[in-house]
């Protein structure tokens, strides 16, 4: 799964990564982002744009947001299926901003957080699913979104079991097409198209707590912490 990720660059270099035409909103960085909270995110429409959307996938027919709260990753293997993600697999896909994410590994109480990057530290975007939902008197929109996971690369495998699928430069364009309908385009996107050799390392205990938000979250453990 993916349950904490980072995302520090800055919103020009994620313009260019990304090719946006529309920037909706000012960034900063963080270091811990956890469910729930707001993610950026580049949908396409008529025009690429970067926007906001809560992490944690809210089905339209859902009764109340809460329901996001678990919602948070689709499995690559049965997204097209599922009756939560599904609609939104067929019409509404994304690319989530991330430098990199945290897995745990050890006993229970005693978890070990590493972070995971692209081998060369570059910005990248998670496949996602995004979804709008409105409460009983449409008074509001609530938008969401959830990171697609699949089976780990050798590379996570002694880690942890699943891995976010962190899509290819090439297939960008292709995933976030609204007129790419197709379940097995999209599965062979999913299952070619995403980069298998990640790089870890231990990092500090601190990132388990969602209070901690700064560079120190990213830092290998045993070496000196750059200056803040």
């Amino acid at each position: 799964m993916c349950g904490r990720f980072v995302r520090h660059s800055s919103l020009r270099l994620i313009e260019q990564t990304f090719n946006v035409d529309v920037t909706e909103f000012q960034t900063t960085p963080s270091y811990n982002i956890s469910p729930t909270q707001k993610v950026l995110a580049v949908v396409s429409n008529d025009r690429v744009r970067l926007t906001e959307l809560h992490w944690g996938l809210v089905p339209f027919w859902a009764k109340n947001s809460q329901i996001g709260n678990r919602m948070i990753n689709a499995r690559a293997e049965t997204v097209a299926e599922k009756p939560s993600f599904r609609n939104a697999f067929a019409k509404r896909r994304c690319l989530i901003v991330a430098d990199g994410f945290y897995e745990w590994k050890g006993a229970k109480g005693d978890k070990q957080p590493f972070y995971f990057t692209l081998p060369d530290d570059s910005l990248f975007g998670f496949a996602g699913l995004w979804e709008v939902w409105k409460g009983a008197d449409d008074s509001r929109e609530y938008r969401s979104c959830a990171i697609i996971t699949t089976e780990a690369s050798e590379s996570v495998r002694d880690i942890h079991h699943r891995m976010p699928v962190i899509l290819r430069p090439e297939m960008h364009a292709a995933w976030l097409e609204p007129s790419t309908r197709s379940p097995d385009h999209l599965k062979q996107i999913l299952s070619e198209g995403f980069f298998s050799q990640l790089v870890h390392h231990p990092v500090s205990r601190q990132v388990n707590s969602t209070r901690n938000n700064d560079p120190a979250c990213i830092h290998p453990i045993g070496t000196k912490s750059p200056p803040q």
